[in-house]
């Protein structure tokens, strides 16, 4: 099913795509989905477009007037529709291995529930122009937080888990002193994303994006009167 965002219009701007600075901020070495496997055919999933990069470095710069030796920890940003397609296979057979479910032997049923699961997390891996996945378009990026001694800031959930937990407000009502925290953090990291421009992503914490289709489809959510085509699509 097409999720409504994927119908926003895109006129693209045609701003480059650039690598990011990895000194400027924490990163995982190697790369979560290139230890699975995925093959970025000779690019880097630390790119991202110049204004997207800009803003980035920017909610970093305030994140720091709060906590001088925090940063923002890269998890993923740029990923070509290939990447995008392997990793949605992966995290189907891996979801497969978890429920202890014979991939051979799969019944329709427990496919079409399984493919359900794994497309709450991944977008689909559309080589459409009209429908490019958020990360193929260089706008989007997944990040967390980590302190001065580079130890990830505890968000309640991991990135990419297929679960409630994932939703940004999932703690939000929760009387538990640790839960509670867990949220603040959370609140830290959409603060210091949204004063710069970007939107969250509805069910996942750790997903922010400027200009691509998601983006302009949250702001029309704001503004019904008032909507607004993407400015950036899959970077070709």
């Amino acid at each position: 099913m097409l999720k409504p965002y994927r119908q926003v219009p895109i006129q693209e701007c045609g701003e480059p795509l650039v690598a990011i600075p990895v000194e400027l901020f924490a990163i995982e070495t190697p790369h979560s989905y290139i230890k699975c496997g995925a093959d970025y055919g000779g690019m880097s999933p630390y790119y991202l477009r110049q204004g997207v990069l800009d803003r980035l470095i920017q909610a970093q710069t305030g994140l720091q007037k709060l906590y001088p030796s925090w940063q923002i920890q890269i998890f993923d940003a740029y990923r070509p529709v290939e990447v995008q397609q392997y990793m949605v296979d992966y995290t189907f057979r891996q979801t497969c291995d978890r429920r202890k479910l014979d991939l051979a032997k799969l019944s329709d049923l427990e496919s079409e529930q399984i493919w359900k699961d794994v497309y709450q997390i991944w977008a689909m891996p559309s080589f459409d122009l009209k429908t490019p996945p958020p990360h193929s378009t260089g706008a989007a990026i997944d990040i967390t937080l980590v302190d001065g001694d580079g130890i990830p800031i505890d968000m309640g959930s991991p990135i990419d888990e297929m679960s409630d937990r994932s939703t940004p407000g999932y703690f939000d009502k929760s009387n538990d002193p640790l839960e509670q925290q867990y949220q603040q953090h959370r609140q830290l990291l959409a603060r210091i994303m949204t004063d710069v421009g970007f939107l969250r992503h509805p069910d996942e914490w750790w997903h922010f994006s400027i200009g691509d289709q998601l983006w302009a489809w949250l702001n029309h959510q704001a503004d019904l009167q008032h909507p607004i085509p993407a400015y950036y699509g899959r970077v070709i």
